[in-house]
């Protein structure tokens, strides 16, 4: 899963980056609204965590800019506009989500786990396919009841695999999902995570479709 970050005070831009990076996701993050905007329009997000009080254009104003498009992209508010007035005029914006600080790291996962599972079409915390029992919160995956260790980036793709069950899903989408604008991306990553999952899970989960991508069959 890979967010944006679009925060512009930098002690608490990188504690948010950092606190959701130990949360297992990939994070980007940038300090002003225009830096924001041409990130969300160029790259694929999952969820975007959105400040009010930006520098260069207002978050407001991204968020309506965003709906206008028809850009549906799950977005938590996180701001220290605090008034009633000031949370109504957010989510009748377009926000999925508001959060006022200061604010608790847990919450705030809590709240984007909750917006991602609601995105999905998912009212269960956990994702349970056959045998399989995925655990977003604890990142914990279990088969017939058996824990099975996976790697951050295993998981990842696995839980974009099981949540879109059916889809077949691009070697670019998975790997969108994987890797922040700092991490180095190898050529074959996604090939050599789905090659460790099926030696795991077994060859027949994840089908190859040839020329397109991957995915888990209904």
């Amino acid at each position: 899963m890979r967010l944006l970050v679009i925060e512009d005070d930098p002690l608490l831009g990188n504690g948010i980056q950092t606190g959701l990076m130990q949360m297992h996701y990939a994070v980007d993050w940038v300090t002003d609204g225009e830096a924001g905007e041409h990130a969300v329009k160029v790259e694929k997000y999952d969820a975007l965590i959105l400040d009010l009080s930006l520098p260069k254009k207002d978050g407001l104003k991204i968020l309506k800019d965003l709906r206008t498009r028809g850009d549906m992209l799950p977005v938590l508010i996180l701001t220290a506009r605090d008034t009633i007035n000031d949370k109504v005029i957010g989510l009748d914006t377009g926000a999925d989500d508001y959060l006022v600080k200061p604010f608790d790291l847990d919450e705030l996962g809590a709240r984007l786990r909750a917006l991602l599972r609601r995105h999905c079409g998912r009212v269960t915390p956990c994702i349970e396919y056959k045998l399989l029992r995925l655990d977003p919160a604890a990142h914990i995956l279990t088969q017939n009841g058996q824990t099975v260790m996976l790697s951050q980036r295993e998981f990842s793709i696995l839980q974009t695999l099981l949540e879109n069950v059916g889809q077949i899903l691009s070697r670019s989408r998975l790997e969108e999902g994987l890797y922040g604008w700092d991490d180095l991306i190898e050529s074959n990553a996604v090939e050599v995570h789905i090659h460790h999952l099926r030696k795991k899970l077994g060859k027949k989960l994840i089908h190859t479709v040839r020329g397109i991508g991957y995915m888990v069959p209904k």
